[in-house]
């Protein structure tokens, strides 16, 4: 482990216990400091981006990806908004969850608690450094970043801006620290600084989780990619199933929460297909059949096994035509990621079949998958989509960056 790595990791155990007791009234007041600040470094910022865009290209970076990277005047006014919604929410730090008590005298309680230090291992999404400060100093934790190489002179410009804001405020910098090395070895060393980590959160593809998970020896918050489907029920508003796939699908197709695949019913397949292709089409969006779906629109491509469980990030759409809703769940069942799913229709028994059947951090009932973010759910921003069942699942806003810790009043009492 070199000498940088575990100087960033000292001074982020360090900061924790100085963040842990921070006021909300001051961290609220920083993190609106911070959100002035981005902007005014708009520019510094989106020259470093355009350092970070021209790699991307030279190295031929996926249209998806590239759409990640992408810093524009107005995500950075997004990123900056987002720190002021956290700074709107209530402080979790602190809350008193329950409070008992026993037959012998003691009160037993429940508190929340930061979680310490944050590590974030993430890819092309220079969003993600903001989002991640911001949440993690709201409740009071330190938070140490690895970005990716596509994204390091963005990712560098950032924190930098953040840092200075931090020091102007009379608050330890040392509350965002950002590791540079962008080599494997490093990212390795990383993920197993147990002594000074306490979790660690991947926010990639499905390479970098799976990687994170087989090496880290540091607690793992698992997000998830999405492979997401929107289910077309027989009972479904036509337009609206349009409008809600077109939105889904090509809003921005380089996203998590990005329609990757569409399971139809058999009723209205014959209607409907021509219409979600001529829409998707115009967005030059390449859609892969099954026999039923070519058999309406012949000119799609055939799809094969594969596409069924692939997230494309891409202009590609996987079509499913199914017989009854019970095959449209068992198929999405089969082949989600946990992320989400939405189901378009009029009939409530199946809305209410589709909610507790279909196993996802988040279901929908018509409405776009493209809503599965922190900001939308009213959190602010998000740390992540967590598709695991532990600790926390879904958007990752305030709550899933606490723990709890017992609290217990005595006057005296000793254990007989």
């Amino acid at each position: 482990m070199t000498n940088d790595l575990l100087q960033i990791g000292a001074a982020a155990k360090e900061a924790s216990g100085t963040l842990q007791v921070m006021g909300s009234a001051l961290k609220d007041d920083v993190l609106r400091q911070v959100a002035h600040y981005l902007v005014e470094d708009t520019d510094l910022i989106l020259k470093a981006n355009e350092e970070d865009m021209a790699r991307g290209r030279e190295n031929h970076m996926p249209e998806g990806l590239l759409d990640r990277l992408l810093l524009t005047p107005g995500r950075i006014a997004q990123m900056a908004e987002g720190l002021c919604q956290i700074a709107l929410l209530e402080d979790p730090i602190g809350e008193v969850l329950s409070m008992k008590n026993r037959p012998n005298g003691l009160r037993i309680g429940k508190k929340r608690v930061p979680l310490g230090v944050v590590g974030i291992i993430y890819e092309a999404r220079p969003n993600v450094t903001a989002d991640a400060f911001g949440l993690c100093f709201k409740t009071g934790n330190a938070v140490i970043l690895k970005g990716g190489s596509d994204a390091i002179s963005s990712n560098i410009a950032i924190v930098e801006s953040i840092r200075r804001t931090l020091r102007r405020c009379q608050v330890t910098p040392d509350a965002i620290g950002l590791i540079t090395d962008t080599n494997r070895e490093t990212a390795t060393a990383f993920m197993q600084m147990n002594e000074y980590l306490d979790v660690l959160i991947p926010r990639g593809g499905a390479g970098l989780i799976q990687a994170v998970v087989r090496q880290a020896t540091v607690p793992v918050i698992e997000t998830g990619t999405g492979n997401c489907h929107i289910y077309v029920d027989e009972t479904a508003d036509l337009a609206m199933a349009v409008d809600i796939i077109e939105n889904a699908k090509t809003q921005r197709i380089g996203v998590c929460n990005a329609c990757e695949s569409l399971v139809i019913h058999k009723d209205v397949a014959k209607q409907i297909l021509p219409m979600i292709k001529s829409r998707l089409f115009n967005h030059q969006v390449e859609m892969r059949g099954d026999d039923a779906a070519l058999a309406i629109c012949p000119d799609l491509m055939r799809a094969t096994e594969e596409d069924w469980g692939t997230e494309y990030l891409d202009y590609k759409i996987s079509v499913k035509i199914v017989s009854d809703i019970d095959e449209a769940i068992a198929h999405i069942n089969r082949y989600n990621t946990g992320h989400s799913e939405a189901i378009v229709t009029t009939d409530y028994n199946h809305a209410e079949q589709f909610l507790n059947e279909v196993d996802a951090a988040c279901v929908y009932v018509n409405a776009s998958t493209r809503f599965t973010d922190g900001f939308e759910f009213g959190f602010g921003a998000e740390i992540g989509i967590s598709t695991q069942k532990l600790h926390a699942r879904g958007p990752m806003g305030l709550e899933a960056l606490t723990s709890t810790k017992y609290i217990i009043y005595g006057n005296g009492q000793i254990r007989p």
